[in-house]
């Protein structure tokens, strides 16, 4: 899979908004939870998340141009329950190949969804 821009724009990162004292100036902080050296404040909570959101496309940009590796939320690789709808004669072949193969539905799905985004197969083709 293509890590650009886009990729890492999609990612639901955890954004912190604090509120600042007078005697901070006032307004809003905002930061992210997982890249705290990526930082932005406003006069109201919008703004502050706005101006945190354009400094992490800049972050980003800079990131993949240097080469050096942008780091995902902790829980980006959790796992997480889906239900999915699928033909039952699909699904009985698909039982049958996951327990000749020892493995489970699950593992098969990751597997064909990580070849899929790393263009080891294309769907079209299929």
């Amino acid at each position: 899979m293509i890590k650009d821009k886009n990729y890492y724009k999609s990612i639901d990162y955890d954004i912190i908004v604090d509120k600042l004292s007078k005697e901070d100036g006032g307004g809003y902080f905002a930061y992210y939870k997982d890249i705290p050296s990526v930082m932005g404040d406003g006069e109201t909570k919008d703004e502050a998340i706005e101006d945190v959101k354009k400094a992490f496309d800049s972050y980003v940009e800079v990131s993949i141009k240097n080469r050096d590796i942008v780091k995902e939320p902790i829980n980006l690789h959790k796992r997480e329950k889906i239900n999915i709808t699928i033909p039952k004669d699909k699904l009985i072949g698909l039982d049958l190949y996951v327990k000749e193969h020892h493995t489970n539905r699950s593992q098969v799905l990751t597997t064909l969804t990580s070849m899929l985004l790393n263009q080891r197969i294309d769907i079209n083709s299929i």
